[in-house]
């Protein structure tokens, strides 16, 4: 009976699927070899595969979404205050994983190819096609969904949230951020 409960709490606690960055501790290691970060050589896309360790070096904000428009739409006010505030590109990156594997059957390609054309527009924003679905598992992801992460220099985890920001996490962000460029 003990053990029953213990199944039914694991099963509807909060907490199942929640991610599992730690604010003060580095990413969790992940490994994309399938497909991976979208490259811009002589003009033509290519991809290589994309490790986290390479997260450090600039403050970044990591933003992991699925392969679907709703997804997209959960980063939406994110991503407007980024553009708006137009921080140094010496310094800050976005980095966004996308993870394909998660995308309404038979549209995955057409994200693609949405991506490509974001890349080609601005070939200084960091892509990564995630086919398998490797930094939602490894990183436990909410699925159908979007995660925000903020992380500085070191590649130390400074906020993490699964799902929509609202405008005062989009504040609390941009404060983050400006505090860490100096």
């Amino acid at each position: 009976m003990l053990r029953f409960g213990l199944i039914t709490l694991a099963l509807f606690s909060p907490f199942v699927g929640a991610h599992n960055f730690v604010t003060g501790q580095p990413v969790p290691s992940v490994y994309i070899a399938d497909k991976g970060e979208m490259v811009m050589e002589k003009g033509e896309l290519d991809y290589q595969k994309w490790s986290s360790r390479a997260l450090t070096g600039k403050v970044r904000v990591l933003i992991h979404v699925a392969g679907r428009l709703s997804a997209k739409d959960q980063t939406a006010g994110l991503i407007n205050a980024i553009q708006q505030a137009a921080l140094p590109q010496n310094a800050f990156q976005t980095t966004t994983i996308v993870n394909t594997d998660d995308a309404l059957p038979g549209s995955g390609i057409f994200v693609v190819h949405s991506i490509e054309s974001s890349k080609k527009s601005a070939p200084w924003q960091q892509f990564i096609i995630d086919d398998s679905g490797v930094a939602q598992h490894v990183w436990q992801l909410k699925p159908e969904g979007s995660t925000v992460v903020v992380i500085d220099q070191q590649g130390v985890v400074r906020f993490a949230k699964d799902g929509a920001l609202t405008s005062q996490e989009v504040t609390q962000v941009m404060a983050e951020l400006r505090a860490m460029l100096g």
